[in-house]
């Protein structure tokens, strides 16, 4: 069994996934949920809680944890991982750490090249691309303007998921197809999180780190 969940962004996703292959999820996130203020702390416990009964499961049958590790808000990240290190703790399961932009293109399930893009607030995007699981672009933070010109016409025709490609659409456009902004393509999935964690190596608890991209908004004075 494997239980996987993604903090990076405003929506709270969380996935348990059966011995059988029979996954319990979160519903998907409504488009103006992905700019809301985040509630991780307050929703993800009781989220795992409320799959783990629907899977007639309990922490002990639990043997592998996704986490998504980013990029995304600091805050969120911090959370997720910080849960995933816990319950690694108590229960002795494994963990997987999993690019939050590669399960946001993996949820797109198509052989196109996927850019997948998040708002990184203060006028920036996070954005990596990929195509049939390669990584074309390793996740960067990048200014609005310079979205379209990541869509290389090489691997046309290109499509951008994620909350940043619906709020840099005019960005983006023509660039590359942006779904309509009430597609579920633009929240990050839990359930692809738990798929992409399955074929990743189990890591140390110590190597299990957010994946920030830019620096953080605040740091200690010297």
């Amino acid at each position: 069994m494997i239980v996987g969940w993604d903090t990076s962004m405003a929506p709270t996703s969380v996935c348990v996934v059966r011995d059988d292959g029979k996954a319990f999820r979160s519903e998907p996130a409504p488009v103006e949920r992905l700019h809301d203020k985040p509630e991780h702390s307050r929703e993800l416990l009781p989220e795992l809680e409320r799959l783990l009964r629907q899977a007639r499961a309990e922490w002990r049958d639990i043997q592998s944890l996704a986490v998504g590790v980013g990029p995304g808000t600091f805050t969120g990240l911090r959370i997720g991982v910080a849960t995933a290190r816990a319950l690694a703790q108590s229960t002795g399961a494994e963990v997987a750490a999993v690019s939050t932009l590669e399960a946001l293109a993996a949820a797109a399930a198509t052989d196109r090249a996927v850019l997948a893009v998040l708002d990184a607030r203060r006028g920036e995007a996070y954005a990596a691309a990929f195509r049939d699981g390669e990584r074309l672009l390793a996740p960067v933070a990048i200014a609005p303007e310079g979205l379209a010109a990541l869509a290389d016409p090489g691997h046309a025709p290109w499509l951008a998921v994620g909350d940043g490609a619906v709020r840099f659409r005019d960005r983006l456009e023509p660039a590359a197809e942006v779904p309509a902004d009430a597609s579920t393509l633009h929240a990050v999935s839990a359930l692809a999180v738990c798929r992409l964690a399955r074929e990743a190596r189990p890591i140390d608890l110590d190597a299990l780190l957010p994946e920030y991209v830019r620096l953080p908004d605040a740091v200690p004075r010297r």
